[in-house]
């Protein structure tokens, strides 16, 4: 039954547009999307720039002479630290990575419920979930810190990972996408005999992926650029945002590395999100079905 409901799901009807109205629109996207690529165009070049390049005023939007020197340079004093880099870069991965499966899956099975059932005191959750919303995370900060230091967890990751579980925007972005999923398909799924677990790994989250990807892209650049900030003292537990961040303090003189630095800590979050674009656009796989 819950095959032939799916079934049922149609992708939405293509545009009929004339040739001239076609090339007029992808003229115009191009336009400004060439526009708003030049920031990152310009931060790769400037990664290979040689320093007397990088000093020119007016500075040159490309490169004349590319080099390596800038990353060479900046191996060359990570190698010259007492912390490799290998251990930076696998604090940043394991916090990046830990974080970031872990805020989807958590506000995700606390949205489905929220979603699609009505339980005493569901209204009242949904509404403080919303009103965190409004609460920046300056403000949050200290009672943050205290938490954690109540724990017993600063100077551990647990201090930097636990509280991106609870970014509020996941489980209020999951609970919109899970109530587009009609109830039909879920009681059929339990007429075929599948418990509330296997609807929601096989039927809910596999219809909800745009929004779970749309909390990847946001979730993990926050992650990978952190840098401990008051809650990780030693320098073995340390990220690679922070270490780089070092390096690049050191003035002028390592305006070269501190490129390479930039175009390092941008690569990442920039590939996983052209990986992950086609499939955030996506429409909702319920568009076509109804109750």
């Amino acid at each position: 039954m819950v095959t032939r409901m799916m079934g049922a799901i149609r992708m939405p009807r293509r545009l009929n547009r004339s040739f001239t109205v076609s090339f007029m629109l992808f003229a115009f996207l191009a336009v400004f999307g060439a526009f708003m690529a030049l920031p990152l165009v310009y931060a790769v070049n400037n990664a290979f720039k040689p320093l007397n390049e990088l000093f020119l005023f007016p500075p040159r939007f490309f490169v004349n002479n590319p080099t390596m020197d800038n990353f060479y340079d900046l191996v060359a004093l990570m190698g010259n630290s007492w912390v490799p880099l290998s251990r930076y870069i696998v604090n940043t991965l394991f916090i990046t990575i830990i974080g970031t499966v872990g805020h989807i899956l958590l506000s995700s099975a606390a949205a489905y419920p929220l979603a699609k059932y009505r339980f005493p005191g569901s209204r009242i959750l949904f509404s403080i979930v919303v009103m965190s919303l409004m609460f920046s995370g300056h403000v949050t900060a200290i009672p943050n810190y205290m938490v954690m230091s109540w724990l017993g967890w600063i100077n551990t990751h647990a201090s930097i990972i636990v509280p991106s579980l609870a970014f509020s925007l996941g489980l209020f972005l999951m609970k919109q996408f899970m109530e587009q999923i009609p109830d039909a398909l879920l009681e059929a799924a339990k007429i075929d005999g599948a418990n509330e677990y296997r609807i929601y790994w096989t039927i809910v989250m596999p219809n909800v992926k745009p929004a779970w990807l749309t909390l990847m892209i946001l979730q993990f650049p926050m992650l990978w650029g952190s840098d401990g900030g008051n809650f990780i003292y030693s320098e073995n537990l340390k990220t690679l945002h922070y270490a780089l961040g070092q390096i690049t303090a050191g003035g002028i003189a390592r305006a070269g590395v501190g490129a390479a630095v930039a175009l390092i800590l941008m690569i990442v979050p920039i590939t996983l999100f052209i990986i992950s674009q086609s499939n955030v656009l996506q429409t909702m796989a319920t568009s076509g079905m109804k109750e």
